[in-house]
């Protein structure tokens, strides 16, 4: 599509460059910027150049952070005996939402994927290995994908000779969802992870 602008174009071009954004979404930012005032517009670009500028990797972690530790690490009320490993710091947040985990968190920054060419030197492994002094429980809370799977069976056998607890989150049925539209993988997920009532 040509835009009656090089700027415009070159801006939903950025924008649809983002996950998840396609060309008629971010062609609707772009017009929603045009329309905002210029104290927005600056305010919107200064607190990206801060994004850049402030937010690093926790350097125990890995989750994104202004403080080094982050306020997880550094919190004297969280189990240091326990670790949560995630892919992505977006799973921290959908984790820390429930208020039911207490321990610590470690993330990868990816999964295990041979076919995209990312092996275990390309996730935030080796971080994790020298972590695990004290630590008495691994729990693995990766997505239910051949990836995530990989992943956590690297893991496992990475760790077995340490003598440390290995978990993974239950995995089945969701709550409020109807067993007929259900897929077959996760109906007998949820049969192996059954529970006495």
């Amino acid at each position: 599509m040509q835009y009656t602008s090089e700027t415009i174009e070159e801006m939903v071009s950025y924008f649809s460059s983002l996950p998840t954004l396609g060309r008629k979404t971010a062609q609707r930012l772009t017009y929603h910027l045009l329309k905002k005032d210029n104290d927005f517009v600056n305010n919107f670009a200064e607190t990206m150049k801060k994004l850049k500028e402030r937010v690093q990797y926790c350097s125990i972690c890995n989750n994104y952070t202004e403080l080094d530790p982050c306020p997880i690490c550094s919190s004297d009320s969280r189990k240091k005996n326990i670790i949560c490993i995630v892919e992505e710091p977006n799973d921290v947040l959908a984790i820390e939402k429930t208020n039911e985990f207490k321990g610590l968190y470690h993330v990868l920054h990816g999964l295990i994927n041979p076919l995209d060419g990312i092996s275990p030197q390309d996730i935030k492994l080796q971080e994790l290995i020298q972590r695990l002094n004290g630590v008495e429980e691994l729990i693995f809370a990766l997505n239910a994908s051949v990836e995530g799977e990989i992943t956590t069976q690297y893991i496992s056998k990475l760790v077995k000779p340490l003598d440390i607890k290995l978990t993974r989150l239950a995995r089945g049925m969701p709550i409020g969802g109807e067993l007929e539209f259900t897929d077959d993988a996760t109906i007998a997920r949820a049969f192996e992870s059954r529970v006495e009532i």
